[in-house]
């Protein structure tokens, strides 16, 4: 029997409830993980007790293996109260998908072994893997990598050649093969990148490889279905839907705590020049009732989406359709979208008391408008959507 195989998962009872049990101290940590820019280690320690990195692995690894919607409502929580740590959650939780499309006995290498493995990734420009004998040589570097710093695995996004370094390696469609291969967090080299204006707590730095090798076992291809060895419904949705989940997650608690925010405000402040709080204005009266009624009807349809889409894939015979994915792409932009509106209106709203570091709108505020700048947040997802519901022909790379 393989290491790790048949024994109990890890003991996450209550996720959710284990977030909001963070909550106190991520809010208390906030301002010190903004200044060092990066997870403090006490902050990281919480998380793995909490068994939250392991949320998304799967069962035969001692993972979870949760649903897509305890993930949502973990995210969201968390981000409540430290949007970067949320963020960094949510893309381990996508990267830990990976497992499910490695042998296991790699997988329990990776993953299984130590109770505290991380695995991270970016998107890498310039990066290559040419084969040698049984794996490859990988050279390249590798940017927003969030959560790096406390990985113990990063993964290395790469389009393969072969023996010679010149000819790439094509599928049988003419397309170049690319692959992630799995290095040793202690393998890579790191540059400090990460000077931004919010989510400075994810550290999300560049690493780079020279030459390293890396045996094909400990590559894989990511979403293919054709390599994935885990039988759970979980494994039929793709990283890319994990990381549209997870991040309208992000975006969503920050306008939450936002909004929260700024109700403390409006109760206790009197402006200048006017004679009673805040509160008694009816425009601002009426901007919360708009601000939490687009919130709270964005963050419902993304919850419908995704209890639909895991409905659809939990059936017998069922699977993730073109219809789920373009239902979750649209879901979870518009989300992130309306929780921006959000937070811009309790920003503007609360008037001078919001630009001060101290206060929690300021760092609520260049946050979401960094999550806004992210892939997720694209507009032109819109477009992606309306495009297929128009009979057109857009572009999936990002459904």
């Amino acid at each position: 029997m393989a290491p790790g195989r048949g024994q109990a998962s890890a003991a996450v009872t209550d996720p959710v409830a284990d977030a909001e049990a963070l909550a106190p101290m991520l809010e208390a940590l906030s301002a010190r993980m903004e200044r060092e820019r990066r997870l403090l280690p006490e902050v990281v320690d919480a998380l793995h007790a909490a068994g939250l990195f392991r949320l998304l692995l799967p069962r035969s690894l001692n993972g979870a293996e949760a649903d897509p919607l305890t993930l949502l409502r973990v995210i969201e929580t968390l981000a409540r109260a430290d949007a970067s740590t949320a963020w960094c959650l949510g893309q381990a939780a996508g990267c830990a998908m990976s497992a499910a499309c490695l042998e296991h006995d790699v997988a329990w290498e990776v993953f299984g072994r130590d109770p505290r493995a991380v695995l991270a990734w970016g998107p890498g420009t310039q990066s290559r893997a040419v084969a040698d004998g049984d794996g490859y040589r990988v050279t390249g570097t590798w940017s927003f990598t969030s959560g790096g710093r406390h990985a113990t695995w990063l993964g290395a996004h790469c389009p393969l050649f072969e023996a010679d370094g010149v000819t790439p390696r094509l599928h049988p469609d003419g397309r170049q093969q690319v692959r992630t291969l799995l290095v040793p967090a202690s393998a890579v080299t790191w540059t400090d990148i990460w000077n931004v204006t919010g989510l400075r707590g994810t550290a999300s730095d560049a690493f780079s490889l020279s030459e390293h090798f890396v045996r094909h076992d400990h590559s894989l291809t990511r979403d293919d279905p054709r390599e994935c060895r885990e039988a759970g419904p979980l494994y039929r949705l793709s990283s890319l839907c994990i990381y549209e989940i997870a991040f309208a997650g992000v975006a969503l608690g920050i306008a939450r705590g936002a909004l929260d925010a700024f109700v403390d405000v409006a109760r206790n402040k009197v402006p200048r020049g006017m004679k009673g709080p805040l509160r008694d204005n009816a425009v601002v009266q009426a901007g919360t009732a708009q601000a939490e009624v687009g919130l709270q009807s964005a963050r419902v349809y993304l919850l419908h989406v995704i209890d639909t889409l895991w409905s659809g894939v939990r059936a017998p015979g069922g699977g993730l359709t073109l219809e789920h994915r373009m239902a979750l792409r649209l879901a979870s932009t518009h989300a992130i979208h309306r929780a921006r509106e959000a937070v811009d209106f309790a920003y503007h709203s609360a008037g001078t008391s919001a630009i001060f570091e101290t206060h929690p709108l300021e760092r609520r505020f260049r946050d979401i408008h960094t999550v806004t700048q992210q892939l997720q947040g694209r507009m032109a997802h819109f477009e992606t959507v309306g495009a297929w519901m128009l009979g057109g022909d857009p572009d999936l790379s990002f459904v």
